[in-house]
This record gives C-alpha cells, structure tokens and sequence, in this order.
C-alpha cells in the first residue's frame, strides 16, 4: 500500500515541470517549404475537398478517427459534487491522460459551463465533427440521462457517460465472476442496490441485460416502491410493487451494490444476507462498509470496492480506455448493449487467466479467487480482449463503419500495441 498522497505533492505535479498533465505534438514532418506546403496551404486543400464530398473520408485523412473529447459542465466531480467548469480541468485532463497511456487514444478534455441540459447538448453536437467518439464525465444526475440519450440519439459516433457504464461493466465483470466462484447463475441472485443514482441505474440495467431478475433498490428515502409519489422516471423502472424496509430487502440477498456513502449499510444487513453473500461497497473513499467490516460478519463473502488498497478494485479504467479504442478502430456509430456486455465478458474471462509476472511484481501473486476477480488496470493484455471484443460487437450489431473486419488481424495488431 502506498503512502498517502499530500497535498503539496499533488500541486507539484500538476504545476511542475509545466502547468497541467497534456500537451499537443505532431504525426507529420514539418522541416522543408514543400512540408508547410502540404501540411497547409495549398495542399490542405485537398484532403479539404475529399472530405466536402465524403465526409467519411474525415477518417482517413484527419486525425478524427483516434480523437476522443472528454466533456464535462463539472456538476458531480467525484467526492467534490458540483464545483464547476473550470474547477473540473484537472480530472478532465486526467482521464486524458488515462486515455493516452492506457489505449494510445488521443483525447481534448473540454470543460462547458453550461448546466441547462439542453444547451449543452447543442454545445457538444457543435463540436462533435471534430471527434471520434464523446466520454461525458462528471455530469450530475438526472441530466447526464437526458445528455447522453439525446447525444447518442442524435450523434453519428460513439458517446459514453463513464461515471454510469464505466462502473455498470466492471460491477457486471465482477459479478459474473462472483457468480462463477460460488456457484450461483445470475437469474438466480436476489440483488440489493443501493443509491439511485446515476451509475447506480446504469449498473441496474446492466445487471437486467446479463440476466438478473430480482433486483431491489433503495435510495436516500428506503427501497423504492409502487406506492410512493416521489419517483423520477428513472427510478421508477426498478420500482417494486411492495413496500418493504431496507433490513427486509437485504434479506436473503446475495449481492448488495452500495452506490452511495458511508454507512448507508451496516454489518446489522450484511448479517441477514445469504452465506456467501457478494458485497460492492464502491463508496469512496469511504466505502459503505470496510472489507474487514463485512468479513467479520460473513467470512465468505466476496468484497470489491473502488479502493486500490483493497482486493477486487472496481476501476473504470478497466473499461472506458478500451472500449472506445474498439468503438474507434471499427468507426462505431454509437456504443450499445452488446458492445458494453462483450466488454464486460472480456474483463471477467480475463481474470481467469493466469496473471503475467510483470502485474505480480506490482500486486503479488495473484490467482482467481474471491480476492482476484476482476483484473487489475495495469494489465496489458486488457487493450488486446476488452478491444476485440467491443470491435466484433460493433461489427456483428451493424453499428461499425468498417466493414471488412478480420478480429484475428486486429487482435495481432493490438498486440503489437502492448
């Protein structure tokens, strides 16, 4: 476990040895007259001209094709809640970062202050000729869900709210795998979430797509029920017809998802779960409840939070780095369900595999078990599984530009990425 980050160390490294965490460089020479001459005018022209009469051609001749825009308004940056556009820079720069390292994407982090849901869905439709696919980051619910429908409806590339799908495919990842270690088939689980908010009904819908059928959530005010007058849309689509208290819904339960903040709840639920009862406590930093908290109750339990510190790390960038690096390399129209749950097959296959020695000199020797069941992000080989099989799900759903995909040839390529 490493030491805690310091304030002063985290300002050095933002500030040193020049201010913020990306830069610009350029793919083609520029040395001689002729280079200035077709790098702009007049030979720019050209590939002006084929792209004016196909604009598809924008992927051959721009660098649309490997762009991503990270977007935000920096109305639910995580832990700090709404601080605004400009405030939200650092992450924003971050998950660039991220996308650069992880799957050799390139990426603009571009914070809109703007909070009307509506305008900035225009601001971001404005812009999107520029890119090859849109991560929406940070957007406070319920807006993101009228954002990211609207932008997907009305878009031709692929947009992906993160903080929703992000956690929804490595909470389902781990979960298949729970399933897996104990036994269980996933239309059988009785499944507690708890928070109703963004990634919580995403993850929730997720859940529904691979299989899971009894699924109860709760949010600030106790389980969501048929009979209250207080549900939004959203959350009226895992609304069940019984009232009930939360102590009622967890029991027996085999999952609880906590979505949520610390002590949302305690070892007195976790005690009327099933034996081996599978915990997400994703809080954080805090989770809802600590691991040891949860062991001491039910020693079989498997426990994953959004901790490094602790087995079993839910970590988006397990996912989003990847799976646009797919959505990108196939011209993807948009991101569907299939794409998401062939990620989340990947991710969980992998696991399963042994583990190379270069993540056990960082992590130790790690095997699937209860405390490995979903892989850790500095994992190489997750560009070459999570990247085809989002690739071939975008080719076999019809939502892939490209037509003559051979997955053999681009597993071999991204290979040779690692």
């Amino acid at each position: 476990m490493s030491k805690p980050v310091t304030k002063e160390e985290a300002l050095d490294y933002h500030e040193f040895p020049s201010p913020g965490k990306l830069g610009i460089q350029t793919t083609t020479e520029l040395k001689t007259q002729r280079d200035l001459s077709l790098a702009y005018t007049p030979g720019v022209a050209h590939p002006c001209l084929e792209i004016e009469a196909n604009p598809e051609n924008a992927y051959k001749y721009t660098a649309k094709r490997n762009l991503v825009a990270v977007i935000s308004n920096g109305t639910a940056v995580l832990g700090l809640g709404n601080i605004g556009a400009l405030a939200s820079k650092p992450v924003m720069e971050g998950k660039s970062v991220l996308f650069k390292k992880f799957s050799a994407i390139d990426s603009f982090d571009i914070e809109v202050d703007e909070e009307d849901a509506s305008r900035f869905v225009d601001v971001c439709k404005a812009i999107a000729p520029t890119f090859g696919g849109i991560n929406l980051e940070d957007i406070g619910s319920p807006a993101c869900f009228e954002i990211e429908r609207r932008l997907i409806d009305e878009l031709d590339i692929p947009v992906m709210h993160d903080d929703q799908h992000g956690t929804a495919i490595i909470t389902t990842a781990g979960l298949i795998n729970a399933c897996d270690i104990i036994k269980k088939e996933l239309k059988d689980l009785k499944v507690v979430v708890v928070g109703a908010g963004a990634a919580a009904i995403s993850c929730s819908r997720m859940y529904k797509a691979v299989g899971v059928e009894n699924l109860i959530m709760c949010d600030s005010k106790g389980v969501i029920h048929d009979g209250r007058d207080d549900l939004n849309k959203f959350k009226k689509e895992f609304s069940v017809s019984e009232p009930m208290t939360k102590l009622e819904a967890f029991r027996e339960a085999d999952v609880v998802l906590g979505l949520s903040r610390p002590g949302t709840f305690t070892q007195e639920h976790i005690a009327v779960m099933a034996d081996e009862p599978i915990v997400f406590a994703l809080a954080n930093p805090t989770p809802e409840l600590y691991p040891e908290e949860v062991l001491a109750i039910r020693d079989k339990a498997i426990v994953g939070t959004g901790r490094s510190d602790f087995p079993n790390q839910v970590n988006n960038v397990i996912g989003f780095p990847f799976i646009f690096r797919g959505a990108l390399d196939v011209q993807a129209k948009k991101i569907n369900m299939q794409m998401k749950k062939a990620a989340a097959y990947a991710i969980a296959d992998l696991a399963k595999k042994p583990v190379p020695q270069d993540v056990k000199d960082i992590f130790g020797d790690l095997s699937y078990s209860k405390e490995y069941i979903i892989p850790t992000a500095f994992d190489k080989r997750l560009i070459v599984e999570v990247s085809s099989a989002v690739a071939n799900a975008a080719v076999e759903s019809g939502v892939a530009r490209v037509k003559d995909f051979n997955l053999e040839t681009y597993r071999e390529k991204l290979s040779k990425m690692i």
